[in-house]
């Protein structure tokens, strides 16, 4: 049986972006609905795939969104999130290593910013995205996309600076003193700063 060009185009783009979109997926709504998405996601992008621009990633994960945006499981997304924070963050701090501890920081105070600023959190941060692809990906220009960016961020550490146990006292509050870091931030939530700068 013979492959079109459109039908190898296509395959090219699955192969490519399938775990990014499932990725995404993941993030926003928990693993439960994650296939549901890419299937339809996958969908849209071999009916339209005349519109699917190269690279076709932030294309793809605008569609993935509308998915999720238009799907009538807000709570059950919502719940899911909170399942997968909830798997993340379960481990005893004193079995794993410090970093780990930062990260599951992070993934709690992630956890308590609204639905938008976690978005663009993990578009740029955790899927790498430039600011004006994370700006396709949620259908606003790039400079907007940077203010959002630049607040969220803002929320982020406030966030981290409150999470309950986090006071910076004792050992690593100094440590954190010695190195000019304000008490209460997280080196990991500096770094997830650093790089959606």
């Amino acid at each position: 049986m013979r492959v079109t060009p459109d039908e190898k185009r296509f395959t090219a783009i699955y192969d490519a972006c399938r775990q990014h979109v499932w990725a995404y997926a993941v993030s926003r709504a928990g693993r439960q609905v994650a296939d549901e998405v890419v299937s339809e996601t996958f969908a849209v992008a071999w009916r339209r795939l005349a519109d699917v621009p190269d690279p076709a990633l932030p294309w793809l994960l605008g569609v993935a969104r509308n998915v999720l945006r238009d799907s009538h499981r807000a709570d059950v997304r919502r719940e899911s999130f909170a399942y997968e924070v909830g798997r993340w963050t379960a481990r005893p701090a004193g079995d794993i290593a410090e970093d780990v501890a930062e990260r599951l920081a992070v993934l709690r105070a992630m956890a308590t910013l609204p639905e938008g600023d976690r978005e663009i959190l993990i578009l740029v941060a955790w899927h790498g995205l430039a600011p004006r692809d994370a700006a396709k990906v949620v259908g606003c220009s790039p400079a907007a996309l940077r203010v959002r960016l630049h607040r969220a961020r803002r929320r982020l550490l406030r966030a981290a600076d409150t999470a309950p146990g986090e006071t910076g006292q004792g050992e690593t509050g100094q440590r954190e003193k010695q190195q000019g870091a304000r008490p209460g931030t997280r080196p990991q939530v500096g770094i997830i700063g650093e790089e959606m700068s």
